[in-house]
């Protein structure tokens, strides 16, 4: 071993881990996230972050609109601060969730500051720092300390921070069921991880393959984005993602037997989104698939759809880390990147 890689290898495989801890977390701040929800009456709703907290907002806001019926989005953080006028309704009262690993990223600190300003609301954060400037502007600050990380691109952090969100939506749509099972899923995640490690690693160091897709739809359209940046991240390969019905609409024009598309495949609609992968593989790409059953990496986890959602992240990650190693590179040190951007404004 020559030490490339070794936090991000460690912090992928420690996920089940950090699960648990952040679990312990949330569970003990429940009365007052519930309160907050029952309390604040609000019309609205906005997940936010930026980078990969971007992409996890699009999910949490997918998956609290499905739980809850009521409407919420996902926005960058840059947005909400440069473009409100765009980004806020113009009358009611808006709950917006802040999402940060650092808990200092410019954009979103600003946008949450100018939030508080303006009155649009009540803030939410959710960080793995504590004593960060995001963690001292919220009306509820959630800091879960299990998901800090020594590496550059997020892996364990992004997938707790996703755990909170998903108890959050739960708890705020009444589903409290749903909450309850996540209790069961760090023990899912170990499963899979060593179940399917080496086909992650036989996906990441296939010297056939250039481009890399990664199809999701409704919730794990945000999780997609977010295993494609890790491909793009950590191995500077060619790495997008699509829904998956849209990959039909032109980009599989791009499939050759240099392709792989990793899907993450929904219980709903598994028999659509599995034709699509087929179709593609009879073109010529190299397919994995990834969901609850009858899928290549199978979670076998027992829980609802929603509650296993945080299972898609680990065997995208492995295929990520496995390509930046076989390509010469190191994992935690990416290209041109630094752990929090931070804006000289």
């Amino acid at each position: 071993m020559d030490g490339r890689g070794e936090f991000t290898r460690a912090e992928i495989l420690s996920q089940p881990e950090a699960w648990s801890a952040a679990l312990a977390v949330l569970e003990a701040q429940q009365n007052d996230i519930v309160s907050l929800w029952q309390n604040g009456r609000y019309d609205h709703v906005i997940f936010t972050g930026c980078g990969s907290t971007y992409y996890l907002a699009l999910a949490a806001a997918a998956l609290f609109q499905e739980l809850s019926g009521q409407p919420a989005r996902g926005l960058p953080g840059s947005e909400l601060w440069l473009y409100p006028q765009s980004a806020y309704a113009r009358h009611g009262k808006t709950l917006l969730i802040a999402v940060s690993r650092s808990g200092e990223t410019t954009e979103t600190v600003r946008a949450c500051e100018a939030f508080n300003q303006a009155g649009r609301g009540d803030l939410v954060t959710v960080s793995c720092y504590p004593d960060r400037p995001l963690t001292k502007l919220g009306a509820l600050n959630i800091v879960l300390p299990s998901g800090q990380e020594e590496s550059i691109a997020q892996t364990r952090a992004f997938s707790t921070l996703y755990l909170a969100t998903i108890a959050l939506a739960a708890w705020w749509s009444g589903q409290r069921s749903i909450a309850a099972e996540l209790a069961r899923v760090p023990g899912a995640g170990r499963k899979l991880i060593e179940n399917y490690h080496s086909l992650a690693q036989s996906i990441g160091t296939d010297a056939n393959l250039n481009r890399f897709y990664f199809l999701g739809s409704g919730l794990r359209y945000g999780l997609a984005c977010e295993l494609s940046l890790k491909m793009k991240e950590m191995s500077l390969s060619h790495s997008e993602p699509f829904h998956f019905m849209e990959f039909r609409h032109g980009p599989m024009s791009m499939v050759t037997n240099t392709t792989a598309l990793i899907g993450l495949v929904s219980e709903g609609n598994c028999a659509q989104e599995m034709k699509v992968l087929d179709e593609m593989g009879e073109r010529g790409a190299r397919l994995v698939s990834i969901g609850e059953a009858e899928v290549a990496a199978e979670f076998r986890s027992g829980v609802s759809e929603a509650a296993c959602s945080v299972l898609f992240l680990p065997i995208g990650q492995l295929i990520a880390f496995e390509r930046s190693l076989f390509n010469g590179l190191n994992p935690d040190r990416p290209h041109n990147l630094t752990a929090v951007v931070k804006l000289s404004i």
